[in-house]
């Protein structure tokens, strides 16, 4: 890590459908706000949402802001551990999860490659992550983006602000 480089704005969504999944997505935050060289610096209000594309039990969604020194790859090794941590398995696609990271935005960057793809490319497809978003940064959601996933229900469980 490099901590000369200027911090960059990068977004994380958080969720979970398994264990107690409010207290994890809380937990998810304090996380974030101890990895080296970040800062916890917004959340969004906490979402109940039914699986989208995926299986299980409700989840508890949210998105978090942070400012880092982290390059991507490496927020990206980092998200991935703390999902290890909270017990994260893999058994197929899209299976229930104890917790899951998604990285959206990192600062203006564009990437594609076999390991990670930013902007996130289905951020825009999932009311679980648009209407945090909108918490966070309400000029990046579009009425049309609304509209989009107005079929997938979404109902607010607790502004929860640091």
């Amino acid at each position: 890590m490099n901590l000369t480089r200027d911090p960059v704005d990068a977004f994380v969504a958080i969720g979970a459908n398994l264990g107690d999944p409010q207290n994890t997505v809380l937990l998810a935050f304090e996380s974030l706000n101890h990895l080296p060289g970040t800062d916890l610096t917004g959340r969004s209000r906490l979402y109940r949402t039914a699986p989208y594309q995926a299986q299980g039990p409700d989840f508890i969604n949210a998105v978090a802001q942070i400012k880092t020194h982290l390059t991507a790859p490496e927020l990206m090794d980092a998200l991935l551990a703390l999902e290890q941590i909270a017990g994260r398995e893999r058994l197929f696609v899209n299976a229930p999860r104890t917790l899951d990271l998604d990285l959206l935005l990192y600062g203006d960057a564009r990437v594609s490659s076999p390991r990670l793809t930013l902007p996130h490319p289905r951020w825009r497809e999932r009311a679980f992550v648009l209407y945090p978003m909108a918490d966070l940064i309400p000029d990046s959601v579009t009425a049309t983006d609304f509209k989009r996933v107005s079929g997938q229900a979404i109902q607010v469980v607790a502004w929860d602000k640091p």
